[in-house]
């Protein structure tokens, strides 16, 4: 590793020049754009907040016995990989602080500086965000130290003399500080384009108050010397908007969390007109377009999909921004249980679909314009050598040079003959490969390429749920995989080649299909080409060494888990497909199927067997004869040699030993041709129903009712606001069981809704799989059922629920182009009304 370590410095050091004076620097126009010192030309930055020498994560090191830098490193490889150029940390003042705001020297700062010098290494520039003013703890107990943000609420640091003054002396000693291993103080290191005050301030103030308190910090930052930009937080305290702009501050952050934050589960969903617009209300005030803008923090939270980064970074380059960092990427360390911040998960390893929808949203900002306008949703989703899909889950980039896809494709590149790099998910034209996670292909020379081969991950609980270290969320696995590649330059013959540390895996390839090829780093040459010497796991190469390869640790033999989701409900008269993923242990004989229904004492147990259809996953039909209206219940037992172990009770023997006693089973509704199709039922509860208002002035309170035992059960939902009237949704998922009600679904032509009590304003209907919404006003005759025509459906705006961050965000999508509304599209059903309360039953199509 320090044979690796020193060849990459002096790589960087060749590459990008050891004296500062030779590096160009940032610098912000008169006109606010960002520009590079040397050539005059626009910068672009996209990048992520990482946080590892702070709070949690600094914490979970510890608690994991991984040592810090190691952990840095293996991070910052993958930045370099993912192609991010950009970083920003909001420092956790608390922890280098005392009460008067000196600086004090310990492990947080010294890792910072360590990170810092990594960083540069790999060409990748800094934003600083001096302080936050809150404690360490989430997702923890805040841990206790003498910093001076412990001293003064955070909505009252920027007003209390004794605080301003300590952030003062902070911010000063901050940038003065020299990093022991780039012998730069922070004020001169070139790769810090420049200091953001603090994070996300709490001004209660005035205008005066706020625009003094922002001059102190300037001119504490100017009396220490400093000559960088020095940018602040515009999208909080929007009352006080215009102190910031008469400030000589140089650029202006904010935020974007266009799904809301920690809803405790995976969301699901068509977000893209979620992302179409990025409207910045007070951009008529004076100064406005004198400053830089920079998105300090923004993220798609609790979402797993992996279409959103490029739509994002399309319109953060509309509406003018050049600095976009992510939060938060999770150290791969500690990846596997997501702990450190519950509601974001991004990690190469963890989450390869999601990473390389980053390295495509930083090609995007490198190559889409400052302000580019490709129109609105759905037409945006194609712009440039870019696509963006919710229906296959995929971000795409086909360029002449470059072939970069999130999920399997079939798009054939652009330029077979010119490509030089692919990287991706799954299949596509020019890979077909069986593993799940990701791999990067790159041209070296005419000839030879390097292929690196992320290991396979799986999960095994939902990732947005509450955290524990204890708890493991997704599992990478290394396991030997196929691959085939079509690729004009290196033939369908030609040598494989590992390079990385302990890889000895050598073969001849014909037809370009490796066979049993392992997680690592290979050289890939075309047959009649002599690899030379400059070709070696320690040769430079762009901002990496060819042979490094960062992976978690292999895993120990943990127990076998058998996951498997069942299917909510389906139709009598159709078969019902049943998957499963089985990891740890060896490989089982087979996985039977068996109903509740067996019993030792029957001599003819009927079961269905499992079959593998890939390395974890196992597939089984039962057949429609065997499906009785009702509810399917059933066990799978994983069975090796006389070894039995039945899920989901999770326990050795089978149903059919005579001392058997367990009474879990998996069970799927089987529904009749005359049933309902239930959208919403009081029987099952809250579950899976969302709850908003618009504005978010007040919540929604539900409370079932007690009825008489011949009354169907309702449920009744109050609006209680503290401002304005509002408006209640209520929204619920149903794509699952629209997909298995299809041929009942195709024969609706009502939607129905028991109403016991209710409101002259109520309005239902659907939001479809293109994002759109469909609604009709429901006329309430209180205690009846009313039954509304699909026909009575009316395109109209989508409710942008739950809230986006920052908050003077639009809260409705308007659709431009008109598409009808089709029920097979249907993804989620929704009721909104106005005030008051409404008490209601189940709501169902007939």
């Amino acid at each position: 590793m320090r044979k690796h370590f020193i060849t990459l410095v002096l790589c960087m050091l060749f590459t990008f020049s050891v004296f500062a004076k030779d590096i160009p620097e940032i610098y912000i126009d008169k006109e606010g754009v960002m520009r590079w010192s040397d050539t005059k030309e626009e910068a672009a930055f996209y990048g992520v907040n990482y946080t590892l020498p702070f709070a949690h994560a600094y914490r979970a090191m510890t608690y994991l016995g991984i040592e810090h830098k190691r952990a840095i490193d293996r991070d910052v490889y993958h930045f370099a990989r993912l192609g991010l150029n950009a970083y920003r940390i909001h420092i956790w003042d608390v922890e280098i602080s005392d009460r008067q705001g000196s600086l004090i020297s310990n492990s947080h700062l010294e890792l910072l500086d360590y990170l810092i010098a990594r960083l540069r290494e790999r060409g990748i520039r800094i934003v600083i965000t001096a302080q936050t003013n809150f404690g360490n703890g989430y997702p923890e107990h805040n841990q206790v130290t003498e910093g001076y943000s412990y001293q003064t609420e955070k909505c009252r640091v920027h007003a209390d003399p004794q605080a301003v003054r300590a952030q003062e002396r902070y911010l000063g000693s901050l940038v003065r500080h020299v990093n022991p291993y780039t012998q730069l103080a922070y004020k001169e290191d070139p790769y810090i384009i420049g200091f953001e005050i603090n994070n996300e301030p709490c001004h209660l103030g005035t205008v005066s108050e706020t625009k003094n308190y922002i001059n102190k910090m300037l001119k504490a930052l100017a009396k220490a010397g400093n000559k960088k930009p020095v940018f602040y937080n515009v999208s909080h305290n929007r009352e006080v908007a215009e102190a910031y702009y008469d400030t000589d501050i140089q650029g202006t952050t904010y935020q974007w969390y266009p799904t809301g934050l920690v809803s405790g589960h995976t969301r699901r969903g068509n977000f893209l007109p979620y992302v179409d617009t990025y409207d910045i209300p007070f951009e008529s005030i004076k100064g406005f377009h004198k400053k830089a803008r920079l998105i300090y923090e923004f993220d798609p939270a609790d979402l797993l999909y992996s279409y959103m980064y490029p739509a994002m970074a399309r319109t953060f380059r509309k509406a003018g921004f050049q600095w976009i960092t992510q939060f938060a990427y999770d150290p791969i360390d500690m990846a596997f249980a997501n702990s450190e911040y519950q509601t974001h998960f991004l990690n190469l390893a963890y989450t390869p679909r999601k990473a390389l929808s980053m390295k495509i949203a930083a090609e995007v900002v490198r190559e889409v314009k400052r302000g580019e306008d490709f129109g609105c949703y759905p037409a945006d989703t194609v712009f440039r050598h870019f696509r963006v899909s919710y229906g296959e889950d995929l971000s795409e980039l086909n360029s002449k040079e470059k072939f970069y896809y999130s999920n399997q494709t079939t798009a054939c590149p652009l330029a077979p003959d010119s490509l030089c790099s692919v990287a991706g998910y799954g299949n596509s034209p020019v890979v077909e490969y069986d593993g799940s996670g990701a791999y990067f292909i790159d041209k070296l020379e005419a000839g030879i390429w390097r292929l690196e081969i992320m290991p396979d991950v799986v999960q095994l609980s939902d990732p947005f749920a509450k955290p524990s270290l204890k708890k493991e969320v997704r599992r990478v696995l290394f396991n030997r995989r196929n691959l085939r590649l079509r690729l004009p330059d290196l033939g369908s013959t030609f040598y494989v080649k590992g390079i990385d540390k302990g890889n000895t895996f050598r073969e001849e390839v014909g037809d370009g299909q490796i066979e049993g090829i392992q997680p690592g780093v290979y050289l890939l040459y075309r047959k009649g080409i002599t690899l030379s010497d400059k070709w070696q796991a320690e040769t430079c190469w762009q901002n990496i060494w060819l042979g490094e390869f960062v992976a978690p640790s292999k895993p120990r033999k943990e127990k076998e888990i058998l996951l498997h989701q069942p299917v909510k409900v389906t139709e009598a008269g159709k078969d019902l497909l049943l998957q499963a993923v089985l990891i740890g242990g060896e490989q089982p004989d087979s996985i039977l199927i068996y109903t509740n229904k067996v019993s030792f004492w029957n001599p003819v147990n009927p079961s269905v067997r499992m079959r593998p259809v890939g390395l974890y996953t196992y597939q089984a039909v039962i057949p429609a004869k065997d499906l009785t209206e009702g509810f399917f219940r059933y066990t799978m037992v994983v069975c090796r040699g006389n070894e039995r172990r039945t899920y989901p009770a999770d326990v050795a023997g089978s149903p059919l030993d005579w001392d058997y006693t367990e009474e879990k089973y998996w069970e799927t509704q089987v529904a009749g041709a005359a049933d309902p199709f239930f959208l919403f039922s009081v029987r099952e509860g809250m579950n899976y129903l969302d709850l908003y208002m618009i504005p978010e002035k007040g919540w929604i309170k539900p409370a079932r009712k007690e009825n008489t035992p011949l009354e169907e059960p309702t449920i009744s939902f109050r609006i209680e606001i503290s401002e304005n009237a509002s408006a209640g949704y209520l929204r619920k998922y149903v794509r699952e069981e629209v997909v298995s009600r299809m041929s009942y679904l195709q024969r609706c032509t009502q939607l129905c809704l028991h109403v016991k009590q209710g409101h002259e304003r109520i309005r239902i209907g659907f939001i479809t799989t293109d994002g759109y919404t469909y609604k009709t006003d429901c006329p309430v005759s209180p205690g009846e059922i009313v039954r509304l025509p699909l026909s009575a459906l009316k395109q109209t705006a989508t409710a942008l629920l739950p809230h986006a961050y920052p908050v003077f965000l639009k809260k409705f999508f308007y659709p431009s182009v008109p598409i009808d509304f089709h029920p097979e599209n249907i993804e989620s059903f929704e009721l909104s009304f106005e005030g008051g309360e409404i008490e209601i039953g189940s709501v169902w199509m007939e």
